[in-house]
């Protein structure tokens, strides 16, 4: 352990308070890795003016954390109390106004990195509570004590972040509840980056629900994102809660203690990416909640309950963050609960109150708004549409791509355990888990889905729906409902006979990142290639829900071996069987291309019988 002056100094005094720094950089790489944390420094005779706030940032030169006389301050970048934003000067100074509860954060630069911790967290925040958190069981802030005299940040240098070309990893709820859940993550998504070297730049950006309400659990959580190979920030959702917060005030501050500011931005190449807090808790009603809203809080019984919304200071503070912004970025919108979503279209509570708002705020930029919470997988295109948004919100089209990222936990951590040491955890809409990653190019980026444990070319999942496996999902479904007997199997998923082709069946593409403006193509037997249709258009209809609509291969796993059930997707593709198919093993030939032309193959080996 390297022991560094970079904590704590008392201004006006020759005394220097030592504070354990982080590990030496443990990975070889052509620039290495910056350990360290912001400068607190105190005034020893506490005369500090505790109405404003002043320091710098500047080059680390020497990466020890402090602010030599000699090292450059760094200009133009925005720092914020979480209400107002300020620029530093050509000295790299800023000042700012004080306020009890408030983190002061800054917006890393793109060709800059801040300092990470021996986790690889970036620390560029300090959190201000002088008398520290109410009581919290998971303790919350500990008290800060005056002002400091000044509060500096270090940062260094780094092509990395100043690349245009950048790999940036969105991953959705790790919601771990226990420690056996700590595990499934290490051996599934966390492996996963863990053998990735794409993405040193941009890192990783946890999109909220880091836990599953046990909030001690987070010492955990950091080690496991020890093991990845980038930054690994993080954001907060409605599992990450102070749930015995007496106000929204302090519902944050464990996690805010532990891990990240509550909100925050930073920039890696042409990207600005905004990490928002869109939980609301504890959820009383609000003066501006969308018309027709009478109960947007999520617990009908009226105790404490969280809402989609985003508070007046962050509001604010996203305003201002955006004026500093240029106006050729990409701006990557990230929060735990998505301002708009498929899964949840007909529900206040798991959108964002706000949205219109928000949208209205990014509106002539080029954008993407990324979010996890419903444990789905979602690529919406600019345009789409469905009922629920219209009614809710008044939105008619969503003006930029939003994407809801799946979740690393998948559908919390159920199914079967396989041989790899983490459940298949099959989502409501079918999906796997995973991550997906944006790869980016100046303000262009593609968006790319990775399976928990497979290689990037694993984005299909096919199926048979038949009269016989819809009559099994009914009779398995009230099975499940009241467990008498022996439960109905479905024998033989893959086998059809002349009834079930003579009543309709048709071949099931669970394209899993697939959206408007992606093509989904079959070939039966090595004959002509034909298209199949998408069965939920986005063209401002309902979501369509039923065993019509739902995935065979997942519902045949969810409905033995637990789990949700995936009777609605919105990148779900049906092609018709023909009843006149031969007797026999059939092979179908499947190609699912994106909107980029990225085209995968995937084949399905199913058989036609006279009778079962």
């Amino acid at each position: 352990m390297i022991v560094a002056a970079l904590a704590v100094t008392l201004a006006g005094s020759v005394t220097t308070v030592l504070a354990p720094a982080a590990a030496a950089p443990t990975k070889d790489s052509e620039e290495s890795v910056y350990r360290g944390q912001v400068e607190v420094v105190r005034d020893a005779d506490g005369s500090t003016d505790d109405s404003t706030l002043t320091g710098r940032v500047f080059v680390d030169e020497n990466r020890d954390g402090t602010g030599d006389e000699d090292e450059t301050g760094l200009a133009d970048v925005m720092v914020t109390n979480g209400r107002d934003v300020t620029l530093t000067d050509d000295e790299g100074r800023y000042s700012l106004p004080v306020f009890d509860n408030m983190t002061v954060s800054i917006t890393q630069p793109a060709g800059y990195q801040v300092p990470l911790d021996e986790y690889n967290i970036p620390q560029f925040h300090y959190n201000h509570l002088p008398e520290g958190s109410p009581d919290l069981r998971y303790g919350g802030i500990e008290p800060t004590g005056p002002l400091p005299a000044e509060l500096n940040f270090p940062v260094v240098e780094s092509e990395e972040t100043a690349k245009a070309g950048q790999n940036c990893v969105i991953a959705g709820d790790l919601q771990t509840y226990d420690e056996e859940e700590i595990e499934y993550a290490r051996a599934g998504a966390i492996k996963d980056l863990s053998e990735r070297d794409d993405y040193a730049g941009c890192g990783t950006l946890f999109v909220g629900d880091v836990v599953g309400d046990d909030l001690s659990l987070y010492p955990a959580i950091k080690e496991l994102v020890g093991e990845t190979n980038g930054p690994a920030r993080f954001l907060p959702g409605n599992h990450d809660l102070d749930f015995d917060a007496p106000s929204a005030e302090h519902s944050f501050d464990t996690f805010r203690a532990r891990l990240a500011p509550a909100y925050y931005s930073y920039d890696v190449g042409d990207v600005h990416v905004i990490a928002l807090n869109t939980v609301d808790y504890p959820c009383v009603a609000a003066d501006d909640s969308p018309e027709g809203i009478e109960d947007h809080c999520s617990d009908p019984e009226g105790s404490p309950s969280y809402n989609g919304r985003i508070g007046d200071d962050q509001l604010a503070w996203l305003e201002s963050d955006l004026e500093n912004v240029d106006p050729d970025k990409l701006v990557v919108v990230a929060g735990h609960i998505a301002l708009l979503n498929y899964a949840d279209e007909g529900s206040a509570v798991h959108q964002v109150d706000q949205v219109a708002r928000v949208h209205e705020l990014l509106e002539g930029r080029e954008a993407v708004s990324v979010a996890g919470h419903s444990h789905s997988i979602e690529n919406m295109r600019t345009g789409d549409d469905v009922e629920g948004w219209r009614d809710l919100f008044g939105i008619e089209g969503l003006p930029f791509p939003h994407i809801t990222v799946g979740a690393i936990s998948g559908d919390w951590y159920s199914g079967e355990v396989g041989e790899e040491g983490y459940p298949t955890a099959i989502g409501r809409d079918g999906g796997r888990p995973g991550v997906v990653t944006l790869d980016i190019e100046g303000s262009d980026f593609q968006e790319r889905y990775t399976v928990t444990g497979e290689s990037d070319d694993v984005q299909t999942q096919l199926g048979i729906n038949s009269p016989t496996y819809r009559a099994w999902f009914d009779e398995r479904r009230e099975w499940n409902d009241d467990p008498v007997g022996e439960a109905p199997e479905l024998d033989a998923p893959l086998v059809l006979d002349r009834d079930d082709l003579a009543d309709g069946s048709w071949l099931t593409t669970n394209f899993f990142l697939g959206s408007t403006g992606s093509t989904v193509e079959v070939s039966i037997d090595g004959g002509p290639v034909e298209e199949a249709v998408r069965t939920q258009r986005m063209e401002g209809e309902a979501v369509n829900v039923g065993v019509e609509y739902s995935d065979p291969y997942a519902v045949a796993q969810q409905l033995v071996h637990g789990g949700s059930l995936a009777d609605r997707t919105m990148h779900l593709w049906r092609f018709d069987l023909d009843e006149d198919l031969d007797l026999g093993e059939h092979t179908a030939e499947v190609t699912a291309t994106d909107s980029y032309g990225r085209a995968f193959t995937d084949t399905l080996v199913f058989e036609v019988v006279d009778e079962r």
